[in-house]
């Protein structure tokens, strides 16, 4: 495995911060930015330092939205044994918080082996980019049918229920290329949720889903980790931390008066370069 370098560590910090939350595909664009530094993207080390940045990214979740955290969480602690607390629309949506996020590590951990290895394929990723691309599409497309009606919901009408479908569409995220925002955005838009109250509920999400991958890879490949230096690691965790921060204000306002189409249009441009270069053999597939 090549060195990772202190300049690495900062391009896939940035790379880490800019793509987390916006729905292009994170894993997409560190796995072709890995290809590009040369470095092995399937050797276990290079994995678990992806998984581990992303804890820069949640960082920057906690602190941006730590006052609707604390909010919700009081008001799931309190609906627990109080029914009257119950009627309180926070709890509703922490509990779609707390739903949602489970199919998502269930699948992850069921599935790691194979997300590692056989899927960790920039054709895999190509492939993700497009038909995901058309899914983003439809939930567009569906959620314009729901405005027509007068049918959009905002964040104090968000239920369990909403929970599960996203939290069950979120584990198509774990295909590289999909995005797991791309995936809860959509799905919650396609529910007739608003679109910014969708991207807040895709952060909230994206907290427990993204800490548990990431400590897990710390764990599993803690010797990995270890050679490639902790400097580096700290590095990249302070970058993605910084650049997602800021990512998380502009998306939160694009979306409030934009569609996701601008995002399919990149995403579908990336997947056909993608293709083109891979046919090529310009870089490798894996």
């Amino acid at each position: 495995m090549a060195d990772l370098s202190y300049l690495d560590a900062i391009i896939l910090g940035v790379v880490e911060g800019l793509t987390e939350y916006l729905p292009i595909s994170s894993t997409a664009h560190l796995t072709i930015t890995e290809k590009l530094l040369g470095l092995e993207v399937n050797d276990p080390a290079v994995t678990a330092y992806t998984a581990v940045i992303q804890l820069g990214a949640i960082a920057a979740t906690l602190l941006y939205f730590f006052r609707d955290i604390v909010r919700f969480a009081v008001a799931w602690f309190r609906g627990l044994t109080s029914t009257g607390a119950r009627k309180d629309p926070d709890y509703g949506l922490a509990w779609a918080v707390v739903i949602g996020s489970i199919p998502v590590g269930i699948v992850g951990f069921l599935a790691r082996d194979l997300i590692s290895g056989a899927l960790r394929s920039l054709w895999v990723v190509a492939v993700a980019l497009l038909l995901w691309s058309i899914a983003m599409v439809v939930a567009e497309r569906i959620y314009a049918g729901h405005e027509a009606r007068g049918e959009i919901r905002g964040e104090h009408s968000v239920r369990p229920v909403d929970g599960v479908v996203i939290g069950l569409v979120q584990c198509l995220s774990l295909i590289p290329g999909v995005s797991r925002s791309g995936a809860t955005i959509s799905a919650g838009i396609a529910r007739g949720i608003d679109r910014v109250t969708a991207t807040r509920l895709s952060f909230f999400l994206a907290i427990p889903a993204l800490t548990a991958a990431g400590l897990f890879q710390a764990v599993e490949e803690k010797d990995g980790l270890s050679a490639l230096g902790v400097d580096p690691v700290v590095v990249g965790v302070v970058v993605a931390f910084v650049v997602a921060y800021a990512t998380i204000a502009w998306l939160l306002r694009f979306v409030a008066s934009n569609t996701l189409l601008p995002f399919v249009w990149y995403r579908i441009a990336l997947a056909v370069v993608l293709a083109g270069v891979l046919a090529g053999g310009v870089i490798t597939a894996t």
